[in-house]
């Protein structure tokens, strides 16, 4: 193919200009706040929001770049939800940032990069394609860990993020460099065809596998393959940490479907029961220990960890049904679950900024003490987030644990069966520090009488943010009907 066909890629064109523009302005505009950069930045991600919002509604499979990359409603619905993340992230981020000496051009044009690196991951169609997108979003995501430069903690857990990611992207490097080896493609149909037609080597194939899902289980922060997530939660400024909890594991799922789903599925009896033995030690392990923390953000990173595990689940019954509905059934309840995860994340993070203020950071549960007295609205939004993550009625994560049970069920598996009975009675014993945190905002006695700061964008934005929640829960149809359609025309397509 020559046609490099450059209008199927507009929306990532669109955001490389801007983040070069963003850090050009930066540059030549003094400004002490950072206005001038902030808004740019916020149009700009409103432009390419718009993009994908009104590409989303074609449905068909482009494939552009020679085929390196592929832009689908699958594509279409991650990227226009990571730019969303991204520019509620960078709301929530502005005052908490300018106390800190954080609002810097860096912090807007690194931000742009990292969701750069993660739209090509999420439409990437061939191997070096979803590497560059990787490699993109990781070192962007380094640098802004440690862009509080004079604080030592931040400085740590930036070093401890690198070396670890170095690790994940050399797992996952490999692997892909095992299946090249042995189809002898970089080009994921290809690779999808070879491993149909029998004819590459078994067990080359099988040890790349293991390597690919032990990388992808690095970015996704599932068991054994966590260590790394707490201590950036909690050492990295709150505001970045939001970046890495959030936009990233829309990426991580992306990626996971373009490798294993769309290019190896035909190996989906190696990778199924690795992805089943990782869910379980995630849901297990990420529970448990998340009963320990005293740290919120902490306390979060485990409760991550165990919601990805959680979002594995639907990954196993499509191989035990092995059809399309199915598919869209399984992988679709996925797609609802991690995006949902993120838009509570964003809420949880979000009101640890916002009241936090300078020379404090509302980082332990004990800080959340008496808030119902201080502010009932925001107890009332950290409540109905909570809620969420631990799957009460009638918030959204319930329907999306819901679904994911659903999936695993319908397949009529008595080991699905089982395992949809862990799942529950581990979530049960999340919701314990989940309700615990209820807990302490409305009946334990305020530690703290300093008044939280009114009005806000950042405060209108946690509003929206619990009221999508709500509303989700109650009204989930479209959203998830949405994420069943997009994942069945992308494997289509």
């Amino acid at each position: 193919m020559t046609d490099l066909n450059w209008i199927a890629v507009t929306p990532e064109i669109v955001l490389l200009a801007m983040a070069c523009l963003v850090a050009l302005v930066d540059l030549f505009v003094t400004c002490p706040q950072r206005k001038p950069t902030y808004y740019l930045t916020m149009l700009s991600l409103a432009g390419v929001a718009g993009l994908h919002l009104q590409a989303l509604d074609s449905g068909a499979s482009v494939y552009a770049m020679q085929q390196m990359v592929v832009t689908d409603a699958m594509g279409h619905l991650l990227s226009l939800c990571a730019t969303l993340a991204v520019m509620g992230s960078l709301v929530y981020a502005q005052t908490y940032a300018a106390s800190r000496e954080m609002l810097k051009g860096e912090l807007f044009s690194l931000s742009m990069f990292a969701l750069l690196g993660i739209s090509i991951m999420i439409i990437g169609n061939n191997f070096l394609a979803i590497y560059l997108g990787l490699e993109l979003m990781s070192l962007s995501l380094y640098a802004l860990v440690a862009l509080r430069r004079d604080h030592a903690q931040s400085t740590e857990a930036a070093m401890k993020y690198f070396v670890l990611g170095a690790l994940a992207s050399g797992f996952l490097l490999y692997g892909l460099s095992m299946m090249y080896g042995a189809t002898g493609s970089l080009d994921i149909g290809e690779v999808y065809k070879a491993t149909l037609a029998g004819t590459a080597n078994k067990q080359v194939l099988v040890f790349g596998v293991v390597f690919i899902v032990a990388g992808l289980a690095f970015k996704l922060g599932v068991v054994p393959f966590h260590m790394w997530v707490p201590d950036v939660y909690q050492g990295a400024p709150t505001a970045i940490t939001l970046m890495v909890a959030g936009a990233p594991k829309l990426a991580a799922f992306a990626i996971t479907i373009r490798l294993l789903v769309e290019g190896l599925i035909n190996l989906a009896t190696d990778w199924q029961q690795m992805l089943l033995i990782l869910a379980v030690a995630s849901m297990t392990i990420g529970n448990l220990a998340a009963i320990a923390q005293t740290n919120l953000k902490r306390m979060l990173a485990y409760s991550g960890i165990a919601q990805l595990g959680f979002m594995l689940l639907g990954f196993v019954p499509t191989v035990v049904a092995g059809n399309t509905v199915s598919a869209g059934n399984g992988y679709g309840s996925s797609l609802f679950y991690v995006l949902t995860y993120v838009l509570t994340t964003l809420g949880t993070f979000g009101l640890i900024m916002i009241l936090s203020r300078p020379g404090f950071e509302s980082e332990q549960v004990s800080d959340l003490a008496g808030l119902n007295k201080r502010s009932p609205v925001l107890a009332g939004a950290m409540a109905v987030f909570m809620f969420s993550l631990a799957g009460i009625p009638p918030t959204v994560g319930f329907y999306a644990k819901l679904a994911v049970l659903q999936a695993l069920v319908t397949t009529n598996s008595p080991l699905l069966l089982q395992i949809s009975i862990v799942a529950v009675l581990l979530s049960l014993i999340g919701a314990f520090y989940y309700l615990r945190v209820v807990k302490v905002m409305y009946f334990d006695e305020p530690t703290d009488a300093t008044p939280v700061a009114e009005g806000g964008a950042a405060r209108a934005l946690l509003s929206v943010n619990a009221l999508a929640v709500l509303v989700l829960g109650i009204l989930p149809g479209g959203l998830m009907a949405l994420c069943a359609r997009a994942i069945t025309q992308s494997l289509a397509g």
